[in-house]
């Protein structure tokens, strides 16, 4: 039997189902006795459940399944109720928010974006019912609440994208379509109305955090595999307890770059990047359109950006009496 386990070297245990430890929550009430299953296992834990869902986790998914619903069927009557339309076009399929002339109003006709309200809506409170859910999991499990508050960063930017900026632009039309290209296109389209979105610097610190997220942790899972031998994978004994695991790790960094994470840090560097990721996103996103207008005129005024030469075409915005 292998001395040791990593991604390449698994052992699936076997043995009575692990039912947790004991909860204070005296109503916590798990569904079903979980069982095995082989392949899950090659990726992660190979036992699957029980779960537990109670009032929020049913309420939440109730909310999503809604939503769900309320955008699939109007794809589908966008395309006739065609199931062979349907299933061709869906990549392409939308359900859009209410044009521009109905602003901010709640009250907008079904037809013209009324459902498009009605599934953010369900979708809102789906996700802020599983964020209570994760949040009081944690507490009942007497866990640290960090999954729950970068959950909740996430949910800041599909709430900044789809309520938060509309409200401030004082328009519907401003948020995102429901659809898989059509979500694409407003980007691409949201990027060029608002000067290139390349030049928000809030954007680029998002680009920063994410691409600096996904360097972090495969910097990190590729040095526990590499130091699983030694017993790199029980992280928090080598946080108190430093082992040869740890040591050599250490010493790899400080040869290859000259710095290195301890077991521990490494865990609050990625958990930030991948945090500040949709945070400064969600930031970026408010200033446009509300603060700024054009984010390329906005780089070459604060020596951001060089300026072109000129073409004797005049920018419409600077020209006496232009809405600043």
């Amino acid at each position: 039997m292998a001395r040791y386990q990593n991604l390449f070297t698994q052992v699936q245990l076997r043995g009575p189902l692990e039912a947790g430890p004991p909860l204070r929550d005296s109503t916590f009430q798990r569904s079903g006795k979980g069982f095995y299953n082989y392949w899950l296992g090659k990726l992660g834990a190979a036992q699957v459940g029980p779960v537990y869902l109670g009032t929020l986790g049913m309420a939440s998914l109730l909310c999503a399944f809604l939503a769900f619903e309320i955008i699939g069927l109007n794809m589908a009557a966008s395309v006739n109720w065609n199931p062979v339309q349907f299933v061709r076009q869906l990549p392409w399929l939308a359900l859009e928010p209410p044009g521009p002339e109905w602003g901010f109003t709640p009250f907008v006709p079904l037809a013209k974006g009324g459902w498009w309200i009605i599934a953010g809506f369900f979708m809102t409170s789906s996700l802020l019912l599983w964020w209570l859910r994760t949040y009081r999991r944690a507490r009942a499990l007497g866990m640290g609440t960090h999954v729950a508050w970068a959950f909740a960063a996430g949910i800041f930017l599909i709430i900044t994208l789809g309520f938060i900026r509309p409200m401030l632009m004082g328009s519907w039309a401003e948020a995102v379509p429901f659809g898989i290209f059509p979500h694409l296109d407003w980007t691409a389209a949201f990027s060029i109305r608002y000067g290139n979105l390349f030049y928000n610097p809030f954007h680029c610190l998002s680009i920063v955090f994410l691409y600096g997220s996904t360097l972090l942790f495969a910097m990190h899972g590729a040095t526990i595999l590499a130091v699983g031998r030694y017993g790199g994978e029980r992280e928090i004994e080598q946080i108190t307890d430093r082992g040869t695991a740890s040591e050599r790790a250490a010493l790899f960094w400080r040869w290859t770059m000259g710095f290195n994470a301890t077991m521990e840090s490494i865990h609050r560097w990625a958990w930030w990047f991948a945090v500040l990721t949709p945070l400064t996103g969600g930031i970026g996103i408010l200033l446009t359109g509300t603060v700024v207008d054009n984010w390329y005129l906005w780089a070459v005024t604060h020596h951001y950006a060089p300026g072109y030469p000129g073409t004797g075409v005049i920018d419409p915005a600077t020209l006496p009496g232009a809405p600043k």
